[in-house]
This record gives C-alpha cells, sequence and structure tokens, in this order.
C-alpha cells in the first residue's frame, strides 16, 4: 500500500485540564466528574446528541443495577439517570423498585427501559449544568503525543482541523479510536450479526391507545438477531471488529438489505413504518486499551486494593465484581484513561463492563481519577488511591461489595458452561 505525507498547520484553539472524546454515557459521566471535580472540561461528541450507544444506537436499556436478590450494586450518577430517565418519558422500572431497595426479597431485577431521545436531551443538560464545555459535530480524529505523554488531541469540525491542548486525556469514543490512531498498546474484538431497529404498526398505535403508554406503538424491525452469546449467528455472516470503514460499511449493508427484505415481505404497506434506525453501528465490542490489569468473569467475588467500583452481572444472579482503576488506564501512558467499552478486558470480562451502567460507573471513575492525578502531579496510576475510593464513596458509588452478599456457592456459570473452565472467560 502507497503513502502519502501531508503537513498542515493547525489552529490552537483552547487548552484544558481534561478533554474527554466520545458522548456516550461513560464519556458523559466523566466530563460530568471532571467538571464536578474544578477543572476546566471539554467534551467532543461527532454526533448530534449525547448517550451513544444508549441513544443513537437504540440499546436504550440500564441492564440490572442489582444482584438479582433483591440487593443494589450499582449506585452513583447511574443511579440519578436510571431516576431521571423516568421523569418526562417512558420507563419501565419493576414495581418492586419503582421507590428504591424492595421491602422485601425479590427475584425481580432493577431494570429500567427509557425513552432514548429524551434521556439524551437531559444528559445535555446535566452536562452544561455542571460548567463542562460541549462541542457537537466535532470529530477528534487522534491524540497529539510527546513521547508517551498526550499534550491535546486534533479535531475536525465545520471549523476545520484544529488543536485542542489538555492536561489529562480520556478516550471514550467506544472504540478507543483517539488512542488507537496514536499506537497506543489495544486489542481488537468481534462482534456478531446483531441490527435492531424500531417500527412503528397500526396495531402497536392500537395497544398504545388502549393501554395508555406510547411505549407500546412501538415493536423491533432489523437485520440479523444473534444473541450475546452468538446464538443465532447466520452461517456465512462474518464477524465484524468494526475498527475499518469497509467493517463498518459491511455490516451496515449486509444488515440493512436484510431488514428490506422483511419489510418488502409486508402485506400492507401502510400498516407499518420504520420509527428509527440506529444512528450508529451497534457494535459492542470493537476495541479495547490493553490497561495495567485484564478484567475477566474469572475475578468475580474479588476484591482488588484499587477498586473503584463494584458492578454485577446483567445475565446471571449473585456474581459480584470490582472494577480495578488499573483496567482503565497504563502507567506507561500517564495522563490517558479510558471508560466502559473500550476498559481493558477479556472474554465475557469485556461484556459485563461495557454495558450501561458499568460504563457510568467506569467514567466517573476515571475523570475523578485525572482530575486528583492532575493535583497530586502524578500519572493517573498513581494517584493516592484510598484517596480516590474515599471521593468516589462520597459519589455514592460502591467501591467493594459486602461480603454478605457473595453466596456459599462460589462457582460462576455463564451461559450453562463453567467459567474456570473457559479461556480468559470466552465462550
Amino acid at each position: 500500500m502507497s503513502t502519502l505525507t501531508l503537513s498542515k498547520t493547525l489552529t490552537v484553539k483552547k487548552e484544558y485540564d481534561v478533554i474527554v472524546c466520545g458522548g456516550g454515557v461513560a464519556g458523559v459521566a466523566a466530563a460530568i466528574s471532571a467538571a464536578k471535580c474544578g477543572k476546566s472540561t471539554l467534551l467532543l461528541e461527532k454526533s448530534t446528541i449525547l448517550g451513544g450507544l444508549a441513544t443513537l444506537g437504540l440499546i436504550n436499556l440500564f441492564v440490572p443495577l442489582c444482584n438479582g436478590r433483591g440487593k443494589q450494586i450499582i449506585f452513583g450518577l447511574c443511579e440519578k439517570w436510571v431516576r431521571e430517565s423516568t421523569l418526562y418519558g417512558y420507563d419501565t422500572i419493576p414495581s418492586e423498585w419503582k421507590n428504591g431497595d424492595p421491602k422485601e426479597p425479590t427475584l425481580k431485577r432493577y431494570t429500567n427501559r427509557f425513552s432514548p431521545y429524551i434521556f439524551a436531551m437531559q444528559m445535555t443538560e446535566d452536562l452544561l449544568a455542571s460548567g463542562a464545555d460541549l462541542l457537537y459535530d466535532c470529530v477528534a480524529t487522534e491524540a497529539v503525543m510527546d513521547g508517551k505523554k498526550c499534550i491535546g488531541v486534533v479535531t475536525v469540525s465545520k471549523s476545520g482541523t484544529e488543536f485542542y491542548g489538555c492536561k489529562m486525556l480520556i478516550d471514550t469514543t467506544g472504540d478507543l479510536d483517539v488512542l488507537r490512531a496514536v499506537g497506543v498498546p489495544h486489542t481488537k474484538g468481534q462482534n456478531f450479526a446483531t441490527y435492531s431497529c424500531k417500527q412503528i404498526t397500526l396495531e402497536g398505535c392500537k395497544k398504545a391507545a388502549e393501554s395508555g403508554n406510547i411505549r407500546d406503538a412501538y415493536s423491533g424491525i432489523g437485520g440479523y438477531g444473534a444473541s450475546l452469546w452468538g446464538d443465532r449467528q447466520p452461517e456465512g455472516v462474518p464477524r465484524w471488529s468494526g475498527t475499518t470503514v469497509e467493517d463498518v460499511t459491511d455490516y451496515l449493508v449486509t444488515n440493512q438489505k436484510v431488514m428490506l427484505e422483511k419489510l418488502k415481505a409486508t402485506k400492507d404497506k401502510n400498516s407499518r413504518d420504520v420509527a428509527t434506525i440506529p444512528h450508529m453501528p451497534q457494535f459492542r465490542t470493537t476495541c479495547h486499551l490493553n490497561g495495567d490489569y485484564d478484567f475477566t468473569v474469572n475475578d468475580a467475588y474479588r476484591h482488588f486494593d484499587d477498586s473503584v467500583g463494584a458492578i454485577n452481572d446483567f445475565e446471571h444472579r449473585d456474581h459480584l465484581f470490582e472494577v480495578p482503576l488499573r483496567a482503565l488506564c497504563r502507567k506507561d501512558y500517564p495522563n490517558i484513561g479510558t471508560a466502559g467499552r473500550s476498559a481493558s478486558a477479556t472474554g465475557y470480562g469485556w461484556d459485563l463492563i461495557r454495558v450501561i451502567p458499568p460504563a457510568i460507573i467506569t467514567g466517573q471513575a476515571i475523570a475523578i481519577a485525572a482530575c486528583q492525578a492532575i493535583d497530586e502531579g502524578c500519572g493517573i496510576a498513581n494517584v493516592d488511591i484510598k484517596l480516590l475510593q474515599s471521593k468516589l464513596t462520597a459519589e455514592n458509588i460502591m467501591v467493594h461489595f459486602p461480603d454478605e452478599y457473595v453466596p456459599e456457592d462460589k462457582t460462576v456459570i455463564i451461559h450453562g458452561k463453567n467459567a474456570t473452565e473457559i479461556d480468559g472467560g470466552h465462550l
């Protein structure tokens, strides 16, 4: 492949303490947290709304925040947003959890499906109230490095190609786009064939009119529908990494063709319409940082000295985990961090850490750690961990899960298989 070298003079727009690249839930949580720490903060988002997969991607579900036995594990900004997401749009919080912790033990899990676009606007409101700056329709293309220290990012927008300086950089693009572009160590993943959209039908409208709930007007339609575990993965259809433009295009074209065939098969074209399609690829595991620690499902019930938040398994009851700060950063790159989908994790551990609640918690954690690193004059990985944990606790984050929540049988079964028999947590 031939190459071409370009030289370009960039406008230096502004210097910030913290720049967050990517306005998904992890990025918004990070930007709000950094601003609340009193640091000048900029959030860069390439689309026109916040929320990432949770809104643009139509994965509008807070998966369980509890252990499946009536004990809430995930709090912090996630809990605040779960409650806020019910204020102006539909919600599906089970009755047992409507008013906080259940009064009686319950197997019903604490989840919520929400209106994606209303929630996106609420996040914008929260972000601006924090004092952070926001740029929409602005792509962060790469970090600018001085050795292994980031000094800022290059952006492309309607204003042209520009440079924003920073003391700390947090890549929450979901695909580690900014750090991957400059060779920060990373691992690419693979994604099953899943493409989910929303349609509105006359039958659904009738149901909504009868129930008085607009959510009943919508139903699902899409391309292929492989599960989290790869069940229903079509034979002959590849898995996509999602880290090249060709990969993304092939994924979208392949699935949109399938969806169009389903629409063509509808007998009455006037009985339905496509309400919305995802405005970003619905990839879950494209690329993650190779952090100082790789989080895996085999870390179940383990306490970490550098834990920055307890999380639970959204698919299985009882399984409890702690996320170490080491999974969000690297000592040799002192002023960069990540959260959510691009946190350092392997196999099913990657699935556990990438969903909405852990993404929010890790976004909060890496931002507060980055701000503390500025104050202490050190790298993120070297902050006073006890002080950081006290700050996270003050933000209502459970740093260590209580041992009394740990079941007598600590066997970890995922999708019917013993986790200890699965290499790296992979199915």
